[in-house]
């Protein structure tokens, strides 16, 4: 059954300096997934590191931080059918190489750090994670 969800996207440095912004956009809003909020930021590292605490045992946690927070990043609510799971679909496995055809992280990825996008994986951290960058 179709629920019509929330989830949180982030288009990251790599791919900001990159000016796939737009491409990417569009291959959500080509997948019925409408672009609710979105806007251009550049965090700090302290930020980065509140936002990936969930991260934060893991050997990999301190360069996510260092490089989430190394550029301008576009933050988006993206809305639609299954938003989580259609967003994880279109985004692709975390390494690019490991992803399939056509989805971002095959399509822009550069390496396994720096993959192109961010997605929330649950419904739960979809909420906490929009209300992260958009509390108002």
């Amino acid at each position: 059954m179709n629920k019509i969800e929330q989830t949180l996207s982030i288009i990251k440095p790599d791919a900001v300096e990159r000016n796939l912004i737009e491409d990417i956009k569009s291959i959500f809003t080509q997948n019925n997934l409408s672009i609710k909020e979105n806007k251009k930021i550049h965090i700090t590292k302290e930020e980065a590191a509140e936002f990936y605490k969930v991260h934060q045992p893991k050997p990999f946690y301190e360069d996510l931080c260092a490089y989430l927070s190394s550029g301008p990043i576009v933050v988006m609510i993206l809305e639609g059918d299954n938003a989580v799971s259609k967003n994880r679909k279109l985004m692709g496995a975390t390494d690019p190489k490991n992803a399939e055809e056509n989805t971002i992280r095959k399509l822009y990825g550069l390496s396994i750090d720096k993959n192109s996008v961010h997605g929330s994986d649950s419904l739960e951290n979809a909420k906490k994670e929009i209300d992260f960058f958009f509390k108002n």
